[in-house]
Order: C-alpha cells, then structure tokens, then sequence
C-alpha cells in the first residue's frame, strides 16, 4: 500500500512515507501494551492524561492554519473548512477532560440482594481505521475518549492522507504522550489484520466503506473483539408542506456540497412535496450554478476539487450507471476546464427503485431529487434504503420531530443540515453500521463496565 501525498488540485506528488515492516508492528504494540499496564496500574495517570490532552486542544488552536493547509494538501479540502475541523478536534479533547470525572466514577446498581455498583476500565490496545474526508476529526473522535479512559491506539489511516495522519500524531506526542498512545502506522490490510488478532489487542474503530467494514468485522469477529462500525449513508432530507421555504434555500445546498460533497452525513437525498418540486430543483440549481472552483487555499474558492482521481472517476461512472436506466440530469454532469480533481456539480431526477444507483452512496456532490404526493410516501421512501446513517426534516418543529421519528436512522437533524458537537452520539443502523463515537456513548464504547457486588449477610 503506497502512503503517499498527491495534491488534488496540483495533481503532483508532494510527499511519500515508507510502509512499515513487521518488525515495526511488533515493536508498536509491545510498547502499546506495557503503556496500557502502566496506565491500568497508576492511579494517578488520569490526571496526566486530562493535562496532555488540553495540551493536544491547545496545538491544534495554535497551528490551526497549519494543519488545514496540510488536509487541503492531502485530500483537497477548502481551508476555511478545514481550519473548522480543527477547531472541532480542539474542543472535542477538551470535551472528553472535562467530561472525564464524570463520566469514568462508578455507577450505583439498585437491587435488594446486597451492595452492587460497576466502575469503568480500559480495556487494552485498540486498532482505528479511518478514512480521508476528514483527517484530524476522524482521528480525535476516537482517540481523545480512549486517551482518557486508558487504551492506547494504532491508526491505519487512508493511504492518501498520511501527512495529516502524522502531523495529528506528532502534535500528540509534543503535548507530552508517552510513546505509544497514538501510533500513526503506515501498514498494510494484512498487517491491520495481524495487529487485529493479536491478543494484546482488545477492539477495533472503523470509519469507511461496507466492503472495508465487512473485512474488518470479520476479522475481528474471528478474534472475538469488539468493534465499532460507521459505514457511509444515503441520508434523506425531506421537505414537509410547512417547511420555512427560505430556510430550506438557505441550508439545502450546503448539505449537499460541504466537503464537495464528501460526507457521509451530508444530504444525499431530496424528497421534495409535488407542488414544490419544480421549485427545489431551480433553488439547487441556482446555487450549484455559483459556485467557484479553484485552489482549496483560496479562501474566495467555495467548492474543492475532489480527494484523488480514483473518487471522480468513480462518481463519474455512478452518474453514467445513473442515466443509463433512466435517471435524468437536470443540471451539471460536464467536465470542468481545470487541472484538478474537480466534479461539476449535478442535479438528478427520475431515479426509479430499480435503477442500480438507487441504493448506491455517491461520495461528492451529486444531489438526487425525488418527487413525492404525502408525507407517508415521503417516509417510506427515505426508509427504502440499505443505509440508515442520518436524516434531515424540514418543517414545524413538532412536526417534523414526529416524521424523524419514523426514518430509519442512527440521526435526525431537525430543521438544519447535520452537524457535529462532542457532545452528540454519532452513529448509523442497517448498512450505516453500528455502535457510537462521539458524546458519552461513544466515551463507553471500549470500558469494561467491571461490576462489583457485595452480598447480604
């Protein structure tokens, strides 16, 4: 597996990183073990950990043009956009030290039988997996609660990010980690598959695709370790017959362009009552048309190129597959006169349930636009779908809540596009995957919840 660094708008290799030998894994997960020992048999280490990880939020404050500049570099994100998930990672260390005490003190079990209460402890070494779209919160997500809770962590990360990768690494061990609490490896899927049945490994993170999920699920399974699985969405935003129409103008095109499109949360489709469907469609088309290409280092571009050519000859091939059986442009699918991975913006109809893109996540940005007659339509179409990552509903708020209450999904976002806080379980159902990163959910993902009980005499 090649690490390398291609601009996505330069479409120049800027930098290469060797892959790492077995001998090097073998190293990294002895030190990750004794580092989980030591911190399982001090007391006191949590208060270290607590201190070196504001530490971590403080770096990430201080360079957070640096380190932007660098996701720009790997995968083509807008600056302005990048410098926001730094400030996301920032807030999401200082979250989990805040929220430490609280979260990690024993819990009182009621029973009549004698004295019952758990405490929280870790667990050992984890394995991530994560992927490019984005390089540092992908990492801090999982990291940051585990630092706490006490397991140490090998990354894998995508192989087009591994500037990012490091640079989220170092920055650890420069607020004063002891080595071996966040390994950035530039390894194989069979070596990710060796440090996964190694006993001195205890779960596996992942963040990518269902075939990458399928793979490492099984391998864990084999192993009999935990996992925590987020794989892509199809997600719905569905318009309500009392929808605020200038909000929805307002929100609508940036859910679905944010990142070019590279989320997996972002709204992928949208479903849109018959008498304002004609509408909807010249709204997005209106603001895809304005959009302004160009280098993601400049803060007056709004839309990036995509992260390597591999993904816009991918999109490419599904908005072919798309139209082939019958789908219908109504706006965008041209090529772009620039050097760089760029995608035009597209808007399709007339995607029926048998087209094989129906039920297909396309990473960019892609909006697909349905017509629906009722609200129970409106359901049973974002329902109709493998994924069941996140889902937006425009309308009254009461509304609205009692529609999101009935999609099959991990998230709703009422009344605005998805977003991402600390403090908010992350996580998806169906082929989205399961288990939560993220807020107290996602801190309790890797505890062994230890009971201790205390009979009557």
């Amino acid at each position: 597996m090649a690490y390398k660094t291609i601009n996505p708008y330069t479409n120049e290799v800027e930098k290469e990183f060797p892959n790492a030998t077995d001998e090097e894994l073998e190293a990294v997960l002895a030190k990750a073990h004794q580092l989980y020992l030591d911190w399982r048999n001090d007391s006191e280490s949590l208060e270290d950990r607590k201190t070196i990880l504001h530490r971590v939020a403080d770096i990430l404050r201080e360079r957070r043009t640096e380190y932007a500049t660098i996701m720009s570099h790997d995968m083509g994100k807008l600056i302005g956009e990048a410098e926001g998930e730094v400030d996301l990672c920032a807030d999401i260390c200082d979250y989990y030290v805040d929220k430490a005490d609280e979260f990690l003190k024993p819990r009182t079990l009621e029973t009549d039988a004698g004295k019952a209460y758990y405490i929280k402890q870790s667990t050992g070494v984890l394995v991530a997996v994560e992927p490019w779209n984005f390089p540092f919160y992908q990492i801090a997500r999982v990291f940051a609660p585990n630092f706490i809770i006490g397991n140490p962590m090998i990354l894998k990360d995508a192989s087009n990010c591994p500037a990012s990768a490091q640079a989220f690494a170092d920055a650890v061990l420069e607020a004063g980690a002891p080595e071996g609490s966040l390994n950035n490896m530039f390894i194989s899927y069979d070596q990710v598959a060796k440090a996964i049945a190694d006993k001195r490994v205890s779960g596996v993170c992942l963040t990518g695709s269902e075939r990458g999920g399928m793979s490492v699920a099984a391998e864990a399974g084999k192993n009999l370790k935990k996992t925590t699985m987020e794989l892509g969405g199809n997600d719905a935003f569905i318009i309500l017959d009392d929808a605020d129409w200038d909000l929805v103008k307002e929100v609508a095109p940036q859910a679905r362009l944010y990142n070019a499109g590279q989320v997996c949360t972002s709204s992928k489709r949208f479903i849109v009552m018959a008498d304002k469907y004609d509408e909807f469609l010249e709204v997005l088309k209106d603001a895809f048309s304005a959009v302004r290409m160009g280098d993601p280092t400049d803060r007056t571009t709004t839309l990036a190129p995509l992260n390597s050519k591999s993904a816009k000859e991918k999109l490419e091939k599904q908005v072919e597959l798309a139209v082939e059986n019958g789908a219908k442009v109504y706006y965008g699918n041209e090529k772009v006169d620039l050097p760089g991975q760029f995608f035009m913006p597209t808007i399709l109809t007339d995607i029926n349930p048998d087209n094989p893109i129906f039920n297909q996540e396309m990473f960019g940005p892609v909006a697909s636009v349905y017509k629906v007659n009722s609200e129970e339509e409106a359901i049973a179409l974002a329902n109709n779908s493998s994924y069941g990552l996140g889902n937006t509903v425009f309308g009254e708020p009461e509304h609205a809540a009692r529609v999101a209450a009935k999609i099959e999904t991990g998230m709703s976002w009422i009344n605005s596009g998805w977003a991402s806080l600390p403090e908010l379980p992350f996580g998806g159902v169906k082929n989205s995957g399961y288990g939560r990163e993220l807020s107290e959910l996602g801190f309790n993902a890797f505890v062994n919840e230890h009971l201790v009980f205390e009979p009557k005499r």
